[in-house]
């Protein structure tokens, strides 16, 4: 019966991450039963551990603010004590308007993450595709979306969806390929779920070689965006450099699957 052994998972990831992490998700198809429930239950929360190791300050929450009650967000009830005595000494319920709520204002930013599934998804490729969603996750905590494309666009994540990341990386590791590519598709599904965010950021982050099978042009689609992020594979990032030179949108190439968080910060804050 197939087991895990924690603290040599551990060792090994300190040895050589991307091997692991790949090994890892592999194991995720395991054929012995039992390991491959193990895998899928651990492997998740060990990525999003992982990815938040070393994150700078997080961008994806606003800063609380003190609002009257009726305008919305939570009560603040030692804000409002005061208000509170002095409607029971009247005799009456307090209005809202008299009461204090703690509003979290407008996020800093939302991520929608774009990930490409034409062709194989196995091995370093699905690691790195789970890795990137689990950064964009604890990056923008309050507002995040997943795609994942092919000739067509499925949303795994809506934008205020509010489902479990660890749930949304899960869905990320059983991702099969498919054929046909069509970037243009998924930038325009991207669009429309930014275009619900009340973030001051609304970024799009592609996951691709940008190599579009559909004959659409993508760079109608990449200028409409608000930002765009193209983390592109070292040893075919042509295409993906092209159209982030055509379109203004910022390129980052991925060497290794542990890299990607330190380059999607890069790439979120360019200097």
């Amino acid at each position: 019966m197939g087991e895990l052994d924690h603290q040599a998972l551990q060792d090994a990831l300190g040895e050589d991450a991307d091997d692991t992490l790949t090994l890892l998700v592999a194991m995720a198809s395991a054929t012995d039963e039992n390991l491959r429930r193990l895998v899928r239950a651990l492997a998740p929360r060990l990525i999003l551990d992982r990815c938040r190791t070393g994150m700078p300050r997080r961008r994806g929450v606003g800063r609380p603010r003190n609002v009257p009650a009726h305008v919305g967000g939570e009560l603040d009830i030692d804000a409002s004590m005061d208000a509170i005595a002095t409607a029971a000494g009247e005799g009456r319920p307090p209005a809202l308007d008299e009461l204090t709520a703690r509003d979290w204002g407008r996020p800093e930013l939302a991520l929608c993450l774009v990930v490409d599934r034409s062709g194989s998804m196995s091995g370093a490729r699905l690691a790195t595709a789970a890795v990137t969603a689990a950064a964009c996750l604890v990056r923008a905590p309050r507002e995040h979306a997943v795609i994942a494309f092919a000739r067509y666009a499925d949303v795994l994540a809506p934008l205020q969806g509010g489902q479990d990341p660890g749930r949304i990386v899960e869905d990320v590791l059983a991702l099969r390929g498919h054929g046909m590519t069509s970037v243009s598709a998924a930038l325009e599904e991207a669009g429309r779920q930014l275009a619900g965010s009340r973030a001051t950021r609304r970024v799009t982050v592609l996951l691709s070689d940008c190599r579009s099978t559909d004959e659409v042009d993508a760079l109608p689609a990449a200028r409409a965006l608000d930002e765009l992020l193209i983390l592109a594979p070292a040893d075919d990032a042509d295409e993906a450099r092209r159209i982030a030179r055509e379109s203004g949108a910022r390129v980052g190439e991925v060497v290794g699957v542990d890299d990607v968080p330190a380059l999607l910060d890069r790439l979120l804050d360019p200097r």
